[in-house]
């Protein structure tokens, strides 16, 4: 029903439930509840805003809930889609794990490391792997992550590892490559000599 919300930032504060954004629409204030990765990103009260939505309707109550990334919400319905995993568990899993983090955990299988989300069990996130790993790996979903362990990544970088990463190279390989090549290149944000240099060192 709704794609996303446009508008300015009137409010964001969190309860013992949840973490929530207010946005002002045309005087129209709609609450919108957020993983806490979201939360804590670098948005400003009165600044513009746009959430990329989901419309939760159950037989007593109509709530949304708002994403700052597209890909996000598509992990979230990919989440919710798992019998067991509700609204407030599939955000937890966004509010510990990044969507690129959360997508190489699933893919990988590593169901430990999903069970540092607050409510996760092991049977359920054995059960989440089982459910949506083929699913994400037929939806080819290359989410780039915002930092790659001590790596910021520059929109060059994103780019290249957007390419590595639909070539097969993972996370890590790439992650070291980076750290290699980054010194050698002669302009590091010009990510076709970076392409280019990552996969000679990929390809040694």
């Amino acid at each position: 029903m709704f794609e996303y919300i446009k508008g300015l930032l009137a409010d964001k504060y969190s309860t013992s439930t949840g973490f929530y954004y207010i946005v002002d629409v045309n005087g129209v204030g709609y609450s919108l509840e957020v993983s806490e990765i979201d939360f804590l990103a670098d948005t400003k009260k009165n600044s513009e805003i746009k959430l990329y939505t989901k419309l939760l309707h159950k037989e007593d109550n109509m709530s949304l809930c708002g994403f700052l990334k597209k890909d996000t919400r598509d992990i979230f319905n990919y989440l919710t889609s798992v019998s067991g995993v509700g609204t407030k568990m599939a955000l937890a899993l966004l509010g510990k794990f990044d969507t690129a983090d959360l997508i190489s955990l699933v893919i990988n299988e590593e169901y430990k490391q999903l069970t540092l989300a607050k409510g996760v069990g092991q049977k359920l996130a054995q059960k989440i792997i089982l459910e949506l790993r083929d699913k994400l790996i037929k939806a080819n979903i290359t989410a780039v992550p915002s930092k790659m362990s001590d790596i910021e990544l520059t929109p060059a970088c994103k780019e290249t590892t957007s390419i590595l990463l639909s070539l097969g190279y993972t996370e890590e390989e790439i992650n070291t490559a980076f750290k290699v090549v980054l010194g050698r290149c002669e302009n590091s944000d010009d990510s076709e000599e970076l392409l280019r240099e990552s996969l000679k060192y990929l390809s040694m």
